[in-house]
C-alpha cells in the first residue's frame, strides 16, 4: 500500500451560522460545532483510506471562544497519525465575522477514525508520508495522545489500578 501525505487528504469546510444553530442569546450550540467537526474529520479519513470510516473517539474538544449567529465557521482538518486501521485527525475551527472580517480560533479537537471494509470490519489504511517538519511534529504529538488514550482505556477497564501514595 502506497504511503500518502497529509496534504493529499486535508480539507477546509464552512458553515454559515443560522438561527436554528443558535440559542436565544445568539451563541452557536456546541452540538452544532461537534457535528461539523465530526463531518469534516470524517471526510479527511475517507479521503485518506478511500473506504468507509467510523468515529472511534473525539479527544479534548476545547471551546476557546463562542461563535455567533451570522458568522461563517471554517473547519480545517488534517491527518496527524495513521495506525494499521486507525487515523487521528486534527480539526481547527475558526469563526469569521462577515461584517468586519475578523477571524477567531474558536475550537480545536482531535478525532480518531477506523477504516472499514465492505463487511464492516477494520481494514488497513495507507501509511502516512511525513514530508514536512510540521507533519513530523504532529505525528509525534499524536503518538503521545495515542499512548494517553491507551492508558485511559486501561484505567476504565480496571487493568491498571492507581497505587495509593505511601506517604499519605
Amino acid at each position: 500500500m502506497k504511503a500518502k501525505s497529509a496534504a493529499e487528504s486535508e480539507v477546509i469546510m464552512t458553515h454559515l451560522v443560522m438561527p436554528q444553530d443558535a440559542n436565544p442569546a445568539g451563541n452557536l450550540h456546541g452540538g452544532v460545532i461537534l457535528k461539523h467537526v465530526d463531518t469534516t474529520g470524517g471526510v479527511v479519513a475517507k479521503r485518506h483510506s478511500r473506504s468507509n470510516t467510523v468515529t472511534v473517539s473525539i479527544d479534548r474538544m476545547a471551546f476557546k471562544q463562542p461563535a455567533y449567529m451570522g458568522e461563517l465557521l471554517i473547519f480545517k482538518a488534517s491527518l496527524n497519525h495513521v495506525g494499521r486501521t486507525s487515523m487521528e485527525i486534527g480539526v481547527r475551527v475558526e469563526a469569521e465575522n462577515l461584517r468586519t472580517g475578523e477571524v477567531r480560533h474558536t475550537n480545536s479537537a482531535y478525532l480518531t477514525y477506523v477504516a472499514l471494509d465492505d463487511n464492516g470490519k477494520p481494514t488497513e489504511v495507507p501509511p502516512l508520508k511525513l514530508e514536512t517538519e510540521t507533519a513530523k511534529r504532529r505525528y509525534k504529538e499524536a503518538e503521545l495522545r495515542r499512548e494517553m488514550r491507551k492508558r485511559e482505556r486501561e484505567l476504565e477497564e480496571g487493568k491498571k489500578l492507581c497505587q495509593p501514595n505511601k506517604d499519605q
